[in-house]
């Protein structure tokens, strides 16, 4: 508040904010269902091709939450091509999670979804960066209660909790090897965390919770 040109500054923000709406509606004209794509502080970010446990370990995430969530009523889970749409950006996480109450509002039609309850990134070494990054930042301010950051070579979870007091991520804990993950926004949802990259694991997983 002690800038003498603080009044040209927030002009200049406005403007900026401004030609960044122009471009956000220029990218949601363009974005057809089957590109993937990113809409961040202003520019398109495209996504490139992954590597085989990328890819695995989305795959046996998704089919471990959607299982759970659909026998339990809870809401819905996505698979990386649901773009949520944020105050000022626009991600396609690799999983997420709306509770009943969101998911319950959703149309077969749309394609610009609310701000998650849970969101899962899968690390690569093109998006690391990003999801340590401003997504980690972003997902807070928008509210996003639960965070998972998976490392799929080194088979371990980062799971962080919003904190109501901060607004900011606190990990609540790195889970690797024979843990069991227990996630705090799905309710009851306990997996070991060798089930999210290995298929056999998975499966047996997968079988627990279809038959509880």
């Amino acid at each position: 508040m002690e800038i003498p040109n603080l009044p040209q500054l927030i002009e200049q923000a406005q403007r900026a904010l401004r030609e960044e709406s122009r471009k956000r509606n220029e990218f949601y004209a363009w974005l057809k269902e089957d590109v993937k794509a990113e809409f961040i502080n202003g520019h398109v970010v495209m996504q490139s091709p992954v590597k085989e446990r990328h890819w695995t370990a989305v795959g046996n995430i998704h089919s471990l939450l959607r299982a759970y969530v659909i026998k339990n009523k809870l809401g819905r889970v996505a698979s990386e091509k649901a773009l949520i749409t944020l105050k000022r950006n626009d991600y396609e996480p690799d999983v997420c999670f709306w509770k009943q109450e969101k998911a319950a509002q959703f149309t077969a039609e749309q394609m610009k979804f609310p701000a998650p309850d849970l969101v899962v990134e899968v690390l690569s070494k093109g998006t690391a960066r990003t999801d340590r990054g401003i997504k980690f930042t972003d997902y807070a301010a928008n509210g996003i209660a639960e965070y998972w950051i998976v490392n799929p070579g080194k088979r371990f979870v980062e799971q962080y909790t919003l904190d109501a007091q901060t607004g900011e991520y606190a990990l609540v804990g790195t889970v690797i090897g024979s843990d069991e993950l227990t996630a705090q926004q799905v309710a009851g949802f306990r997996v070991p965390v060798l089930s999210l990259f290995d298929e056999a694991a998975n499966m047996q997983a997968l079988s627990t919770i279809l038959s509880n």
